[in-house]
């Protein structure tokens, strides 16, 4: 039980480093709490995640909730803009453990990624910057094509594009260890109209 209550505080301390900006990464934060409360063992990302939901929720309450709302209302209208790229919602939004500072990010699935810069160009939505990116999982080569974009005064989004042959793939979260299934316009839609703020996070 000792071992446990200290690991549940390592993971406490390194959530909260994160949640401050003290550090960007999670094994650097679960290295850094471990050192500082004295532990030879680290807790999962899991539970480090599970953990920074909690601070930010003590810290942020209501107003997060809000935030999350509206954040959703605004990746729903983006989406319907590129509702022939079959877009996802992924990420902090999708998951519904945003943070103050979190952005909007929607997968989508296209082979010219001008396609979709100029769609959501064309609707007046504001593009910041532009860049391929390539990582390596498990020995495949992953390039996506990633736009930053500003939705209004209060939102950023990040759209990446992804090749139409890529919109099966499964995907694993590096935080939580489950499957990023994320939400499709219909999935959405139907949140939004029955559990606005509904979490999707393995516990």
């Amino acid at each position: 039980m000792a071992d446990e209550d200290l690991k549940r505080r390592v993971a406490r301390e390194a959530a909260t480093l994160l949640y401050f900006g003290a550090e960007k990464e999670y094994k650097q934060a679960k290295d850094k709490a471990a050192k500082t409360l004295g532990a030879h063992f680290l807790p999962s990302n899991r539970e480090v995640a599970l953990e920074l939901d909690n601070v930010t929720e003590e810290q942020e309450g209501s107003k997060r909730r809000e935030r999350l709302i509206e954040m959703r209302h605004d990746a729903l209208n983006v989406m319907r803009l590129l509702g022939a790229y079959c877009p996802i919602l992924i990420g902090s939004v999708w998951r519904g453990t945003i943070r103050f500072g979190s952005d909007i990010d929607i997968a989508v699935y296209a082979d010219d990624p001008e396609d979709v810069l100029f769609m959501i160009k064309t609707h007046g939505v504001k593009v910041n910057k532009t860049e391929w990116t390539t990582v390596n999982k498990n020995g495949d080569v992953l390039e996506s094509f990633h736009i930053y974009a500003q939705i209004n005064v209060k939102h950023e989004l990040e759209i990446v594009v992804r090749s139409s042959e890529e919109v099966n793939k499964k995907r694993r979260c590096e935080a939580f260890g489950d499957e990023l299934k994320g939400l499709n316009i219909q999935q959405l839609e139907k949140i939004l109209q029955t559990n606005p703020v509904q979490q999707f996070i393995p516990y």
